[in-house]
């Protein structure tokens, strides 16, 4: 690591810390109530720089390697304690990939640099009532009319689906074809007439609005098409890569903002006249927490410098709008502007080290809480909400299960 990037992620680290404790900590369990947080926090985040980390300088965004945006994301999760906020504040980090990567210059143009600035949100919409692991199945539906797309559908568990103005959609084109290759990706405004949403209630991710989204008679401009027909399944693939890397640098910082908050409050807590600390079992409990800590820190270091060295958008390259041409063009499926450019080592490490961050997570909530007695309980406490949180960030982005299948097919197994 360079010493301009380490200055660069110190200099993050502290304006995260700021932004938390001035505009995020004094209202976080009224935005937890009320199920969102308010739209104007998107132009903060913004304004700060975030939203456009990794994205290129023509569309308002900043090249940036994934050192420093997971120094970010790491420093968020551990000063905020708010999975939520983050699942929809950087909800565009899984929305605007593909349209980035596949997209025409016209359409990267028309949506991206308004999502960059905070003045639009983006949403992904994968997962159907009918299925979310095997996308292969999805059942939505795209039959071209003239120079429109007609979309007809369900998609569940979207991440900011109730005020989305962009909608980046799977859909079923080919209706022939029930298999991988039917699939395509759609860009849909959220104004579109046919569309209707309904908010959903989770035991987690409290202040990350969720919807479930139908589309009746949904007429797109064909020219929303991200990439070429046929090509979608690919394109969701790909696309997973990096939401499983942020989602394990998301997951050290909720271990460590558990630790914080049980080490803090055992120091302070007194039981049987002495502070909690001072008890051998529960130092041994933090020394748990720590070690767990500790391995998926060194663990997520060595990817995150996989990452940056196999992905050249993460080096600062600017790459032309529009799809990949020439050498740029992608060769056995990867794209130098993904994570799809990544070798099967790299994406089984990611798969394994998604898997094991949110464990270290699961076991530094569960102890955490523990160590917090009732007060673990309450809410109000970052090990609490951390706790329900546990359980979509093994699930979302893949399960255990199917992490541990695709990392053992990368290895040749």
């Amino acid at each position: 690591m360079t010493p301009t990037l380490q200055e660069d992620i110190a200099a993050v680290e502290d304006a995260v810390l700021r932004f938390v404790q001035t505009e995020v900590k004094p209202h976080l369990e009224q935005w937890e109530e009320a199920g969102q947080f308010p739209r104007s926090l998107y132009q903060r985040a913004a304004e700060l720089g975030w939203l456009g980390m990794g994205y290129p300088e023509a569309l308002g965004g900043t090249p940036t390697p994934w050192a420093l945006r997971n120094a970010m994301t790491i420093a968020l999760a551990r000063a905020g304690g708010s999975g939520g906020l983050m699942a929809s504040l950087f909800s565009h980090n899984i929305g605007l990939p593909p349209l980035l990567r596949h997209g025409s210059a016209a359409l990267q143009q028309q949506v991206i640099p308004d999502v960059l600035a905070g003045r639009k949100v983006s949403a992904l919409c994968i997962t159907e009532p009918g299925g979310g692991t095997d996308v292969s199945a999805l059942k939505t539906t795209a039959r071209l009319e003239g120079n429109e797309y007609v979309v007809d559908g369900e998609k569940v568990f979207i991440t900011s689906g109730t005020r989305a103005d962009w909608l980046t959609v799977a859909v079923r084109t080919d209706l022939k074809n029930k298999g991988p290759m039917g699939i395509s990706m759609l860009m849909v405004p959220g104004d579109a007439l046919g569309l209707s949403r309904s908010p959903l209630k989770k035991m987690g991710w409290l202040c990350s609005d969720t919807a479930h989204l139908r589309f009746d008679g949904v007429r797109v401009p064909a020219s929303n098409l991200v990439g070429e027909e046929g090509s979608g399944f690919k394109i969701i693939l790909t696309n997973f890569n990096g939401e499983r890397l942020a989602m394990s640098a998301m997951a050290l910082g909720f271990a460590e903002c558990c630790y914080d908050e049980a080490l803090a409050w055992a120091r302070q807590r007194k039981t049987f006249g002495t502070a909690l600390v001072d008890h051998q079992v529960i130092r041994h409990k933090l020394m748990d927490m720590k070690m767990r800590i500790e391995s998926t820190r060194a663990w997520l270091d060595a990817v995150t410098a996989c990452a940056d060295a196999e992905d050249k958008f993460a080096k600062g390259a600017e790459f032309p709008a529009g799809p990949p041409q020439g050498e740029l063009a992608p060769s056995g499926g990867s794209d130098p502007r993904s994570g799809g450019a990544w070798g099967p080592s790299t994406v089984a490490q990611v798969c394994l080290l998604k898997n094991h961050a949110t464990q270290t997570m699961q076991f530094c909530a569960d102890q955490g809480v523990q160590i917090l007695g009732g007060m673990g309980f309450m809410r109000g406490t970052a090990c609490e909400r951390i706790y329900r949180e546990v359980k979509v960030m093994m699930i979302g982005g893949g399960a255990e299960e199917i992490m541990k299948e695709l990392a053992s097919r990368q290895l040749g197994l």
